[in-house]
């Protein structure tokens, strides 16, 4: 029986790598091959195909996909391997898909690599597999995150060569969408897509693994956190606006929201720990598009939809290790919606404003950045607007400011650009 589910998973696995693929901007650094490449990332963002065509590249390689109904009570794993020996001809690479999915994987995952396979892993929790891992293969493992597509990369299926004006075109319907890869190569409609993909993503990685009883309270939580997406919460005001339910109980709804790469939190930026700790945080969401396919709109759609994809291009930064993302509010209820850290000092604040042409807006938006600079010691300020690529030299009740205006879509780029190089330099630093 397992020979023919890995002989079926193979055929399945053939076809897929037949079928269009865009490059994605990560890639395993070079002197690390040998490490266990773990690829985590959220639910359909690509992160099987990207592993797919990496161990191809590579050599004899088998593949198992643990999302399989037939495998999801092995306890056994011998035979497994027997079968994939014998159907990919004694392999020297092993792709294990979604490897979350059994009991005992992680014990698994060290048995093979002291045997001598050249390991990939996939995964859509963040939880259990950085946690199980770094127990189980401490400086043994590369993690590399897999978000939806990237503006760079959705625009590789866009068009090639893109003019300015395709790039400005490209980037609102980036905007509205997002970048999950099956919807824009297939053409499907992403609002239906979406909408069924967060259901599967809350009943399998929620409802099902955490055993949550109240289904329909996690539903209503999470529909509640996606309107609210960029704008500050605390444990109180979420507790008051669902009747008092318990802060213990939200707590861990919100995190298992996170650990399924559905949602992610940025704390108020403070120098000493306890005040950020009980700080409002901001919740922002991993794509646009499961935003925008929701049956509720913010209030202040594009503003609020351009302010998330900054936090997810900075979230990419973090995971990669190579920076700390918060944001900063002064005594005076002033906002910045960014501070960027590396290592002790503040390198950037990051103002996300979709138009700023209003000059009571632009004041507004340019003096937060102002007061947050002279606080935190920070004169690389930076205003982000549709459109608008300039400098201006500002003072306010006597401080003196640069403040460089940039387009979004041509900052998102550049951010993209070269985030795996980044990510081979923490990684080496971090050992």
């Amino acid at each position: 029986m397992l020979g023919d589910v890995v002989l079926t998973q193979k055929r399945e696995m053939e076809q897929r790598l037949a079928d269009l693929f865009i490059p994605r901007d990560v890639s395993v650094p070079k002197g690390m091959e040998r490490l266990v490449c773990v690829v985590l990332g959220p639910r359909r963002a690509g992160k099987s195909l990207y592993a797919m065509h990496r161990v191809a590249s590579l050599g004899r390689f088998g593949y198992v996909n643990f999302d399989d109904e037939r495998l999801a009570r092995l306890e056994d794993f011998d035979p497994l391997l027997a079968a994939i020996q014998s159907v990919y001809r004694k392999p020297e690479h092993l792709l294990l898909d979604e490897v979350q999915n059994v009991r005992g994987w992680e014990l698994l995952v060290n048995r093979l690599q002291r045997q001598g396979y050249r390991l990939t892993v996939t995964g859509s929790n963040a939880h259990l597999l950085s946690s199980e891992l770094a127990t189980h293969l401490t400086g043994r493992h590369l993690p590399i995150v897999l978000f939806p597509f990237s503006f760079s990369e959705y625009l590789k299926v866009r068009v090639k060569q893109p003019t300015e004006a395709e790039q400005r075109e490209a980037f609102r319907s980036y905007a509205e969408v997002g970048g999950y890869p099956e919807p824009l190569v297939s053409r499907m409609p992403h609002k239906e897509y979406l909408t069924t993909l967060v259901r599967s993503t809350l009943y399998k990685d929620v409802v099902a693994r955490h055993r949550v009883r109240a289904a329909q309270s996690l539903d209503d939580l999470f529909t509640h956190l996606m309107a609210n997406c960029a704008r500050p919460y605390s444990w109180n005001s979420l507790s008051l606006a669902f009747g008092g339910r318990s802060v213990h109980t939200l707590q861990s709804y919100v995190r298992y929201f996170e650990e399924a790469f559905l949602l992610f939190s940025v704390s108020r930026f403070s120098f000493k720990t306890r005040e950020q700790s009980k700080a409002p945080r901001k919740l922002y969401c991993t794509d646009n598009g499961l935003v925008s396919s929701a049956s509720f709109r913010f209030s202040a759609d594009t503003g609020r939809l351009y302010e998330n994809l900054v936090a997810i291009a900075l979230r990419r930064l973090a995971l990669a290790h190579r920076i700390e993302c918060y944001y900063w509010q002064g005594e005076r209820q002033e906002e910045v919606d960014f501070v960027v850290k590396q290592g002790r000092a503040v390198t950037a604040l990051l103002q996300v404003c979709a138009d700023a042409s209003d000059p009571q807006v632009r004041r507004r938006e340019i003096r937060s950045l102002i007061r947050a600079g002279a606080e935190l010691k920070c004169t690389n300020r930076i205003l982000l607007t549709e459109s608008e690529e300039g400098e201006e030299r500002v003072s306010w009740y006597g401080t003196r400011a640069r403040i460089r205006v940039r387009p979004l879509w041509r900052w998102l780029q550049q951010q993209d650009l070269g985030l795996a190089e980044q990510t081979a330099e923490a990684f080496r630093t971090r050992r």
